[in-house]
């Protein structure tokens, strides 16, 4: 009887389902539920297990009663399989294949979850979880990095508690589906890679000069590429305003915006060096970016490569001198680029004066930038219980390397006087305006205002007669001026910007990007300026 009880059920379940059959099919199931009814007494009695009794009973509703449902089945499978056949040929005539994982990626459900607006790949490339730079992964919904998409890894995980589910490997460039773990391929997402590594054909970089475009970030907001805001992490005014300066100078600009130019330089083992020359042209790239999701950049890489390849001379948490910063730094690109460490080469002629005791000695010498001389501060205020702040031409600072001012340098051991003269001029001059100066006790700024001309500064009467006859183009103009603010040890720079495209001058300060008239820039106290030669096609800039 026990075997009846468990058999009423599917009874049930089968006369359920019988309804919508045929009356004819009606009729045969109630014949054989009389036959069962006649043969379950004799099995019961004969065999002592309800198991067995129930194999011997099933074969013969079983070859009738699941008739209705097993087509059904059938008839789903092929479907599927019918589905699933059709993109396999597309494959096929395509590729001359089957590849399943491609054919995955083309329908991933979860692209739309990507959020655009929270991704930033200026930061270092490492794990949030476990700080590790190895198979580190960015996801694409929260922004946040990870490492790992196999089971049990941090991205793996983050996609099940969280339901994000779109990860980009940040060295392959490859994005992949979590926890699916397939690989999506989907022309959309090329904006993404654009943005986390930029690249620039030799077309483009030639016309960077020549347009004056807006470009527009994904907020909506404009900017002009290379005229970006660098972010002021804690005190690292002092190196964006000169990364600013080195990324508005042509020839070095071009230089660091196509990677093949120094990436196959071989370095020996162990060398850091050569991770600055990485970083700059990354920054470099995303500074010069036309398709920016904003239109600001962190330079978080650039300084930890500073930091690093410095010892920690310059950090990202304490004020350094731009001057200082600017002449290690571009000592630090010639070296790590395989620049020659080769002693000056010198040229002495000792001559005797009117005096035999004295002796006097022509040495050239190789220069980076020319330092200038400011006049010393009055140390007394005027009528008006103020100090006087003085103004003084830039031609008179210049004088110094006329060739016949005297400069006195004194040391513990000795005394003597020097005289400057200019016997080459580069394409590019630097000028560096000694603002600070420094004893036993601190460090004091002298805020004289240098009066200089935006463009046509000739420096031709700084040259020996015989160098002024080899030298056609001798005028200057001036394209990039570093300003400092404020007292030595805790004031801010910033820096004015000439915009070759648009001819516009630029101030930026930290985030801010501002436009200035070129009268206001001879207003400031000028610390670093670099100027440009100009050449017989070139003509006069705007803000003469």
């Amino acid at each position: 009887m026990s075997s009846r009880e468990s058999r009423g059920p599917t009874r049930g379940k089968r006369e359920s389902e019988s309804r919508s059959s045929s009356s004819r099919v009606k009729r045969e199931r109630e014949r054989d539920r009389e036959r069962d009814r006649d043969r379950e007494p004799e099995a019961a009695s004969s065999r002592s297990s309800p198991v067995r009794v129930k194999r011997e009973v099933e074969p013969p509703s079983a070859r009738e009663a699941p008739a209705p449902v097993v087509p059904a089945v059938r008839v789903k499978r092929e479907r599927e399989a019918d589905e699933d056949s059709e993109p396999e040929r597309e494959v096929r005539a395509k590729n001359g294949r089957v590849d399943s994982e491609d054919r995955r990626s083309r329908h991933c459900p979860y692209l739309d979850t990507i959020n655009r607006s929270v991704l930033d790949f200026d930061f270092e490339k490492l794990c949030s979880i476990s700080l590790s730079h190895i198979n580190a992964y960015a996801c694409l919904v929260c922004g946040k990095y990870f490492q790992g998409r196999g089971l049990k890894s941090h991205a793996y995980i983050h996609s099940v508690q969280f339901s994000h589910h779109v990860f980009l490997n940040l060295h392959t460039l490859k994005f992949y589906c979590l926890p699916d773990n397939y690989e999506i391929i989907d022309s959309s997402l090329e904006d993404i890679t654009y943005v986390l590594k930029p690249t620039f054909t030799k077309q483009q970089i030639a016309n960077l000069d020549k347009q004056a475009k807006l470009s527009r970030a994904y907020d909506g907001t404009t900017y002009l590429p290379g005229i970006v805001g660098l972010n002021n992490i804690k005190a690292n005014d002092y190196a964006n305003a000169v990364l600013q300066a080195l990324s508005n100078v042509p020839p070095l600009r071009n230089y660091f915006l196509e990677e093949d130019n120094y990436k196959n330089i071989k370095r020996p083992p162990g060398d850091i060096m050569f991770l600055l020359v990485q970083r700059f042209g990354e920054l470099m790239r995303k500074l010069w970016n036309p398709r920016n999701f904003k239109a600001h950049v962190s330079p978080h890489e650039m300084l930890q490569a500073v930091v690093l390849c410095s010892k920690k001379t310059f950090q990202i948490t304490k004020q350094g001198d731009g001057v200082d910063f600017l002449s290690w730094f571009l000592n630090a690109l010639h070296s790590a680029l395989g620049g020659t460490k080769k002693k000056k080469k010198t040229e002495e002629k000792e001559q005797l004066l009117h005096n035999d005791e004295y002796q006097e000695t022509m040495v050239e010498s190789t220069f980076m930038y020319l330092t200038l001389d400011l006049p010393t501060a009055p140390l007394y205020k005027d009528e008006k219980e103020q100090l006087i702040i003085p103004q003084v031409p830039l031609f008179n600072i210049l004088a110094k390397f006329n060739g016949i001012t005297e400069k006195e340098y004194k040391t513990y051991k000795e005394n003597f006087l020097k005289r400057f003269q200019l016997t080459k001029l580069p394409p590019y001059l630097i000028f560096c305006i000694k603002r600070f100066t420094k004893n036993n006790f601190f460090v004091e700024k002298n805020p004289t205002i240098v009066n200089f001309p935006i463009t046509n500064v000739d420096l031709r009467e700084y040259l020996s007669e015989e160098v002024q006859a080899v030298h056609k183009n001798t005028t200057y103009d001036l394209i990039a001026n570093i300003v400092h603010d404020g007292k030595p040890s805790e004031g801010s720079y910033r820096i004015h910007v000439l915009h070759h495209g648009t001819g516009k001058w630029y101030e930026l300060q930290d985030l801010q990007v501002t436009d200035i008239l070129p009268q206001m820039i001879t207003l400031s106290e000028a610390y670093i300026q670099i100027w440009k030669r100009r050449d017989n096609d070139e003509t006069n800039q705007q803000g003469a």
